[in-house]
């Protein structure tokens, strides 16, 4: 242990420490801006420099290691002045259009240049932009980045895609995709990550929300919208609303207040799911398929297994994901009425994820209603759009899903966490093996963000000996192919999230500058799946009801056209 004085107080810290590490110890707040905890400890903004006594240089406090008797002044009027020259630099290079961008409120460097009072600059701002592909679910604006590499850190280290890397000589070094290659040839599997962990508006998600403002100003349109298990742990954060008050039944009240004709509960389309995937698991064991079978409800993790390990993709349940359930399904059911009325169908997912953008217009995933799902809205949209027609939030009567489409189980609700769908599904595949719900604490699945690459557990269901693991993040998830294609693992079903504790972790939710979210966000989803009534999919009567007038019976030729799809024929 190391005895350091931070600001006159004094902390013992262990030995490789930083000073960042011991200031967080001793209370004391210390600004950063490139800093990522072991993932970018680069120290290049400079933001966070204090003064270290008998040392004449400023130090990083991010990366600096501590040693035995220091002693750090955080905030003199050296380190301050540093600071705001730093930032004055970094803005040099940054198109600080504020009033448009998205992340306005939300953008570290304008937080940062705020508290340190940065306001007139030497001179104007030099930047250049650059062309990309603006109907890319995933948007770049060049003017915006500041270089501090969290991107090129976050894709390359967590989620193992390397889309993003610096290039160019001194100066003028710069992000750009790897390879000089078009960013929809880049191996990226859309998750996101570096978008919620950009620090400005550099990285961003393709706003549709135009597209929604006028199905909802066209009487000629039924609009329809489902929301995501993982929105109602999240959708508060961007609107001012603590944990406590942003409850489902205001959530849905507030979808209203947009003016949608049908507000839908996505979590209706995941049992829906679970009762397509668990019979197709079912059927993968005894018909004695490859395995593990996967689950298919991320498209990040669809994506990412199509570009990097094309050699799993057809062991891909054949469930579409629920959002694409739920999206057919409406219209099946509102297809006569809206036909009546000579009304087109527009059905709007909110979701917590980049990649549903990316599927939603996939070819293969439509019927003669036209795609399953026509927009997809992040949670940072929906919240804008809240904002834009001044809906007080807090002051919203709790309302109730529109039927048919919107009773669900608490098994529907922890779709949205990392081992949510597992778990989910096992509940209905060991009742469809052997007519008994299941002891919860026998096939429990929680994993949320796990330390360890992946989570396995061996379940006997039936009589049988069943291996299931379950992975978040794409890093972990390579950790886990890797291990199945050189047979040092083996298991029969696996569920893989493309982000770090699955998508209440999404790269679509609200950003909170160097917070991960994820515990705290499926700990809501817990808590309202313990809470219902309902925590099997196969017990949801609405289910019930929706197979008898449509489907018939999970695996139907119905349910096949509709609700199944095969990733191998999906354009990447």
């Amino acid at each position: 242990m190391c005895k350091v004085t931070i600001d006159g107080m004094a902390v013992e810290v262990p030995e490789g420490s930083t000073i960042l590490d011991a200031a967080k110890l001793a209370g004391v707040d210390i600004p950063t801006l490139c800093y990522m905890a072991k993932i970018n400890e680069i120290g290049s903004c400079r933001a966070c420099v204090v003064e270290v006594e008998g040392q004449d240089g400023l130090a990083a406090a991010c990366n600096t290691p501590v040693f035995d008797g220091m002693s750090v002044r955080t905030a003199t009027p050296r380190a301050i002045s540093a600071r705001r020259q730093n930032v004055k630099t970094i803005l040099a290079g940054h198109r600080s259009e504020c009033t448009t961008c998205k992340r306005s409120g939300t953008c570290a460097l304008q937080n940062l240049a705020n508290s340190l009072g940065v306001a007139d600059l030497e001179r104007d701002p030099v930047f250049a932009f650059e062309a990309w592909d603006g109907e890319f679910p995933l948007q770049r604006d060049a003017t915006k980045c500041i270089r501090c590499m969290r991107c090129v850190a976050e894709c390359a280290k967590v989620q193992h895609c390397s889309v993003w890397e610096m290039s160019g000589p001194a100066s003028y070094r710069g992000v750009r995709v790897a390879d000089g290659a078009h960013i929809a040839d880049a191996g990226c599997a859309l998750c996101g990550q570096c978008i919620t962990h950009c620090p400005t508006g550099a990285l961003t998600a393709r706003d549709d929300t135009g597209n929604v403002l006028a199905a909802l100003a066209d009487p000629q349109t039924i609009t329809v919208v489902q929301v995501a298990p993982a929105i109602r742990s999240a959708w508060g954060e961007g609107v001012g609303l603590a944990r406590e008050q942003a409850t489902q039944g205001r959530m849905v009240a507030a979808l209203r207040a947009l003016g949608f004709d049908y507000v839908f509960d996505t979590d209706f389309g995941a049992d829906l799911t679970i009762m397509e995937e668990a019979n197709e698991f079912i059927e993968w064991v005894k018909g004695g398929k490859p395995r593990p079978m996967f689950t298919s409800c991320c498209p990040g993790w669809v994506r990412f297994a199509k570009l990097h390990y094309p050699q799993f993709a057809a062991q891909l349940s054949s469930s579409k994901s629920p959002h694409q359930m739920l999206g057919a399904t409406a219209k099946a059911l509102l297809f006569e009425q809206a036909a009546e009325q000579g009304k087109r169908i527009f059905v709007v997912s909110v979701m917590p994820c980049v990649a549903k953008k990316y599927e939603a217009g996939v070819p293969q995933l439509s019927s003669e209603a036209g795609q399953d799902v026509d927009a997809v809205l992040t949670t940072r949209e929906f919240d804008r759009m809240l904002r834009m027609f001044n809906v007080d939030c807090a002051a919203l009567p709790e309302q109730k899903f529109d039927d048919p489409l919107g009773t669900s189980t608490g098994a529907g609700t922890i779709f949205g966490r990392t081992g949510g769908v597992m778990e989910a599904a096992l509940r209905s595949a060991a009742f469809f093996l052997t007519g008994e719900n299941p002891d919860f604490s026998t096939c429990d699945t929680t994993a949320a963000t796990p330390d360890k690459p992946w989570v396995d557990k061996t379940l006997e269901i039936a009589g049988m000996q069943l291996r299931i693991a379950i992975a978040s993040g794409l890093e972990n998830t390579s950790a886990l192919l890797d291990a199945l294609e050189s047979g040092e693992a083996s298991y029969d079903f696996v569920e893989i999230m493309a982000c770090p504790g699955g998508c209440v972790g999404g790269g679509g939710q609200p950003i909170a500058f160097n917070q991960e979210l994820a515990r705290e966000r499926a700990a809501v989803l817990n808590s309202l799946d313990g809470a219902d009534v309902l925590r099997y999919s196969h017990e949801n009567p609405d289910i019930a009801a929706l197979y008898e007038r449509l489907y018939e019976h999970p695996l139907s030729e119905k349910a096949e056209k509709l609700l199944h799809t095969d990733q191998l024929t999906w354009d990447i």
